[in-house]
């Protein structure tokens, strides 16, 4: 029977290698001899729920978690006592979408098998899976797990360098350069930063979870990969935080730059208007169409005005520079 859902169903050898089950059927006959089994289906896919809801023999609880379509990443155990659940996401690095919009995988791990869930593609997964089709990947459920958690870590790094690169731009560009013209870009790196912090921060506190634990299914000599992937993910928890508070300075120097220039413009504008304030209410003055004018019969009246008023700017500016107003 065809298996729509089915992203693809591995047989561990235990050596590195596996073999594939493409069928419903083949998958029903697997046997806890045949080796470690890993099963990875498509959630939204009808066939997928159809398998878990009836012929999959786990809890409704287990169930209800590998289909849910909103999860934070967390470890926790289910209703058998020997198995977990664990929810973890990875950064999104699909063309043309956001590192940020990460995606999410859903893991029912025991002793025999994992079964995994997933709406989008994720990266780390193929890649295990490639390994194993080489004989060169996990050979029990613990190294599985194991080797997830360091792809989804370690690629986070790529997508926090980035980011880290385009603050020190930004900086740059604002201290040194005194660009004002990148606002946009750091609200954009503000919004990607905490939205990773968001859900790193739980993955770490997961993974240290899963360190600390003993279920069944985890093998001693793999145990360290879990803090290695807990300590990696401190690591960029603590990055990100200090990434929001360079965000925060970079913008509050942009705004006093502005508020700067705005105040230098404004104070310019205000001696100008200092200045022509008397020559405005002189020329007014003497502009008035009633008798008495002074000078008004007098042909060298104008010129005497003009030696007037340029001899009072001159004054005022004199005095406006000795007042170091200038």
């Amino acid at each position: 029977m065809a298996f729509s859902g089915l992203i693809h169903c591995l047989v561990l050898d235990g050596k590195g290698g596996a073999k594939t089950l493409e069928s419903i059927e083949q998958i029903n006959q697997w046997q806890q001899e045949d080796g470690y089994l890993w099963l990875h289906l498509d959630y939204t896919d009808q066939s997928s729920v159809d398998w878990l809801t009836t012929q999959s023999g786990l809890s409704e609880h287990a169930i209800d978690s590998l289909l849910a379509g909103e999860t934070r990443p967390r470890v926790t155990g289910t209703d058998h006592g020997n198995a977990s659940l664990l929810f973890l996401r990875g950064v999104n690095l699909a063309p043309e979408q956001d590192p940020e919009d990460m995606v999410s995988i859903r893991l029912y791990v025991d002793q025999n098998k994992i079964i995994s869930t997933r709406k989008r593609r994720l990266l780390s997964v193929d890649d295990i899976r490639k390994q194993l089709m080489a004989g060169q990947g996990p050979g029990n459920i613990t190294e599985v797990i194991a080797m997830l958690t360091d792809r989804l870590t370690m690629r986070m790094q790529h997508v926090i360098d980035t980011l880290e690169q385009r603050m020190d731009n930004i900086e740059n560009e604002i201290f040194v350069a005194g660009e004002l013209t990148i606002g946009q870009e750091i609200s954009a790196i503000r919004r990607q930063t905490i939205v990773l912090r968001r859900y790193i921060a739980p993955q770490q506190a997961a993974l240290s979870k899963l360190y600390e634990s003993d279920y069944p299914w985890i093998d001693e000599a793999f145990r360290h990969e879990f803090k290695e992937a807990a300590n990696h993910s401190m690591r960029y928890v603590e990055e990100l935080d200090v990434m929001v508070e360079r965000a925060q300075i970079a913008y509050e120097e942009r705004s006093d730059l502005l508020s700067e220039q705005l105040n230098q413009r404004m104070y310019v504008m205000s001696v100008v208007a200092a200045i022509f304030l008397p020559l405005g209410f002189l020329t007014g003055l003497l502009g008035i169409n009633v008798g008495g004018i002074p000078g008004a019969d007098n042909p060298a009246s104008f010129y005497i005005f003009i030696v007037l008023l340029v001899t009072l700017t001159a004054s005022m500016i004199g005095v406006f520079w000795w007042k170091k107003w200038l």
